[in-house]
C-alpha cells in the first residue's frame, strides 16, 4: 500500500477512521443568504464522502443570529432551521460510510458580512490587521472597529457554542471542533494585541486562554461522551506573522489546560506547515502532542502525500487534515490509493470568489471535471 501510515486505520475519541486523512475545514460562503445549507452544498460535501477521506469536517459554521457570523452566504446552526438544513447532508455522507463533524465558529472582530447585525464585538476594541478578503466578498478595505464584549456578552457566546454543538449532534454530526484558531473569536482573547481587557480574560497566557477553557468545558458538558474537538493556530487569517511570546513556556501552558477540559483531540493549522517552531525540533503540532498527551491532527501544507506521510512518521500527529488537496481534488485518497495523480490546487479554483459555484464552473470549463 502507499503511504502505509496515511491509510492505516485509526481512531479518534469514539469514531473509527478508515484512514488517517481529513478534509479540513474549507470556507466556502455558498449557503443561502439567512444561512441555510444549499443543493450545491450537499453535492459538495457527498464528493467528499466518495474520494476515500478518513472524516470531512464541515466548513466553520456560525452558532448564533448575533455577532459570530463573519462571511456573507456562511452557513450557521444558530436555529432549528439551519440545523435542519444541514440534515440532508449529514445522511448523504454517511450513506458513504464516512463519519462528519461540524465546526463550530464566532468572528469577533473578523467580521466582513453579517445578515443579523451592523456591528462586531471582540475581546477588545482592536481593529483586525489587513483588510476583508475579496475571495469571501470583502471590499479590501479595514475591519469595522468592533464594540468590547461585556461579561454577559461572554456568557452568552460560551452558552450558543454548547446550544450550538448540542444541535449539530442532534441532527446525526459525528462531534463538532471548536474553531480557537486563525484570529477569531476565541483567539482573540488569547492574543497580547488583540486582548487588552482588565479583567480575569487578561494577563498572563493562562488568564489570556481562560475563554477556550470556559468554551470547551462547557460544549464537553453539552455533549457528553460525543467528539469534541479544538483548532488551535498562531497566526490568523489577518496575520501570517504572529508568534506566542512565551514561545515553548506558551505552548506548554496551552496545550496541557486544553487536555484538562477532557477534549478529544487538537487540530492545530500553522500557516508555515510542520516546521520546527520556537527553536526546537519539533513543529508547533509535535508540540501539542508531547504536551497535550491527546490525539493531535496536523495542518498546513499537507496536500502532498509525502509531505503528510512524513508527518506522521515522525510524531508531528495522529491524523492530517488537507486544505488545498481536498479544495483541489476531492477524490485525492481514491486517486492515491490507486496510483493515480490528483488534481493540483490553482488559484482560479478560489477565484474570484471562493464559492461552490465558481469552483463547480472551473471544473465543467476544465479537466478538473476528471473524477
Amino acid at each position: 500500500m502507499p503511504y502505509p501510515l496515511l491509510f492505516s486505520p485509526q481512531s479518534l475519541g469514539p469514531i473509527n477512521l478508515k484512514n488517517r486523512a481529513i478534509v479540513s475545514s474549507l470556507t466556502r460562503a455558498s449557503a443561502t443568504q439567512d444561512g441555510l445549507v444549499t443543493p450545491l452544498m450537499k453535492s459538495y460535501y457527498t464528493d467528499y464522502a466518495q474520494g476515500g477521506w478518513g472524516m470531512i469536517a464541515t466548513e466553520a459554521t456560525y452558532i448564533d443570529q448575533q455577532y459570530s457570523q463573519g462571511y456573507s452566504y456562511q452557513p450557521g446552526i444558530a436555529n432549528q432551521r439551519q440545523a435542519d438544513s444541514w440534515a440532508e447532508v449529514v445522511e448523504a455522507v454517511h450513506a458513504q460510510g464516512t463519519p462528519i463533524y461540524m465546526q463550530l465558529f464566532h468572528a469577533g472582530s473578523v467580521n466582513q458580512g453579517n445578515h443579523w447585525v451592523s456591528e462586531s464585538i471582540a475581546p477588545s476594541a482592536v481593529r483586525p490587521k489587513s483588510v476583508q478578503v475579496s475571495r469571501y466578498r470583502g471590499n479590501n478595505e479595514p475591519f469595522q472597529m468592533p464594540r468590547v464584549m461585556t461579561q454577559h456578552e461572554i456568557d452568552e457566546v460560551i452558552v450558543s457554542f454548547a446550544e450550538a454543538a448540542r444541535r449539530a449532534i442532534s441532527i446525526g454530526f459525528d462531534g463538532v471542533e471548536i474553531h480557537g484558531a486563525n484570529g477569531y473569536l476565541p483567539d482573540q482573547f488569547l492574543t497580547t494585541y488583540t486582548n487588552q481587557r482588565t479583567d480575569r480574560y487578561n494577563g498572563d497566557v493562562m488568564a489570556r486562554l481562560r475563554f477556550h477553557l470556559e468554551l470547551l468545558n462547557a460544549v464537553r458538558a453539552a455533549i457528553p461522551g460525543k467528539l469534541l474537538g479544538v483548532r488551535i493556530s498562531q497566526t490568523k487569517v489577518t496575520d501570517l506573522e504572529y508568534s506566542w511570546p512565551g514561545q515553548v513556556e506558551d505552548a506548554q501552558v496551552i496545550f496541557s489546560e486544553i487536555a484538562k477540559t477532557d477534549v478529544d483531540f487538537i487540530h492545530v493549522a500553522a500557516h508555515h506547515g510542520v516546521n520546527p517552531v520556537f527553536g526546537t525540533s519539533k513543529s508547533l503540532s509535535g508540540l501539542a502532542k508531547e504536551y497535550s498527551g491527546l490525539p493531535i491532527i496536523a495542518n498546513g501544507k499537507l496536500h502532498e502525500p509525502l509531505s503528510a506521510e512524513s508527518a506522521l512518521k515522525n510524531g508531528e500527529g495522529d491524523f492530517v487534515s488537507i486544505g488545498k488537496g481536498a479544495l483541489a481534488d476531492p477524490h485525492w485518497p481514491n486517486k492515491l490509493l490507486a496510483g493515480r495523480v490528483p488534481i493540483e490546487f490553482v488559484p482560479d479554483m478560489i477565484s474570484p470568489l471562493a464559492t461552490l459555484e465558481n469552483y463547480y464552473d472551473w471544473r465543467s470549463r476544465t479537466s478538473g471535471s476528471d473524477q
